[in-house]
């Protein structure tokens, strides 16, 4: 039985708490959170403690815990898995991804755990869309006014760009590559808070691939993977996408899974045809808590690794440098 430990009990803490308590095999070890009691959970006094009665430990804490925790954490040899972002910049991701040493680290990205993505992933490889060409991700997630009563949402890193965008730069550039330049725009005109509320930008990826990128929290609307893809039943499931991606000889719209191409295409005068992929919903919180128990273990090496998600943090930090400054960030 692999023992768990998580530091954060706040939205996405509990969700791991609970993957924990349905995920076969491991078990709840310790809580670390200021509000909670011995009632609900076994607590611990401090992250050493927590480390101690621990095989590994998730941080689920604020962004700009997840670095320093991490670095005592790395000290102690414990492995984590680190809610995204790994860290609160990509300076301080790259610092944890040079001392992580033989300290195993899984980033929370847990649609890779989707076997949604699995399947896209193994379509694209496939060579059936032909060479990648034009990609789109869209994510429209109206939050209700009581999530941004905590004040440290409504701060600068934040907003939907690191809590829900870095998510779907994460499974983009897992699809097609990795993302080499960026240009972008954003807004805060409805909150008027320093968090972004819109951000909408123009992707370069590295095999020649041009993208966008379409974020928005005050914007209500069913495209995101949130409300299409029905991993998590707290979402009403709608039935659009979110992801389009493009190739020479077909493309392929996800969550839905179809693919789209031409007998003797391509060819604007001719009809297409249209492949259904189906596969049943699945929970990928539950299988990414499995896979944390092996990673600790020795059996697997992370799905998503630190350097993975660092790739990403710095994607996010180069849209929204690019925002700020109107000019093109290249990320090497």
């Amino acid at each position: 039985m692999t023992r768990i430990g998580v530091a954060g009990a706040g939205l996405i803490g509990r969700q791991h708490i609970a993957a924990i308590d349905r995920t076969p095999n491991v078990t709840l070890s310790a809580v670390l959170d200021p509000s909670v009691s011995e009632m609900e959970w076994p607590r611990a006094r401090d992250l050493a403690e927590l480390a101690r009665v621990s095989d590994g430990i998730i941080l689920a804490v604020p962004n700009a815990l997840h670095a320093p925790m991490a670095k005592e954490l790395i000290g102690a040899g414990c492995p984590m898995l680190i809610e995204k972002p790994l860290a609160g910049t990509a300076a301080e991701g790259a610092d944890l991804v040079a001392c992580a040493g033989d300290v195993p680290i899984l980033v929370g990205h847990h649609r890779r755990h989707n076997p949604l993505v699995a399947k896209a992933k193994e379509i694209i490889d496939s060579g059936v869309l032909g060479a990648l060409t034009a990609v789109h991700g869209q994510c429209w997630l109206p939050k209700p006014d009581h999530y941004y009563e905590a004040d440290w949402r409504q701060g600068a890193g934040a907003g939907p760009l690191f809590i829900n965008l870095i998510h779907d730069v994460d499974v983009l550039m897992h699809l097609c590559g990795p993302i080499a330049s960026v240009q972008a725009f954003e807004s805060n005109a409805v909150r008027g808070a320093e968090a972004e509320e819109v951000s909408v930008a123009i992707l370069r990826f590295a095999n020649g691939a041009l993208g966008t990128v379409n974020l928005s929290d005050v914007s209500l609307g069913p495209w995101s993977w949130e409300l299409t893809a029905g991993e998590n039943p707290a979402y009403p499931k709608t039935d659009q996408s979110s992801y389009l991606i493009g190739g020479t000889h077909g493309s392929l719209s996800l969550p839905n899974l179809t693919v789209w191409s031409q007998k003797a295409g391509p060819d604007w005068w001719a009809p297409m045809d249209q492949t259904r992929h189906p596969l049943p919903l699945s929970d990928p919180l539950s299988a990414q808590i499995s896979h944390f128990s092996d990673v600790i273990a020795g059996r697997a090496a992370p799905l998503v690794s630190a350097a993975d998600g660092l790739r990403a943090v710095q994607v996010i930090e180069a849209i929204k440098h690019a925002a700020q400054t109107g000019t093109s960030i290249d990320i090497h």
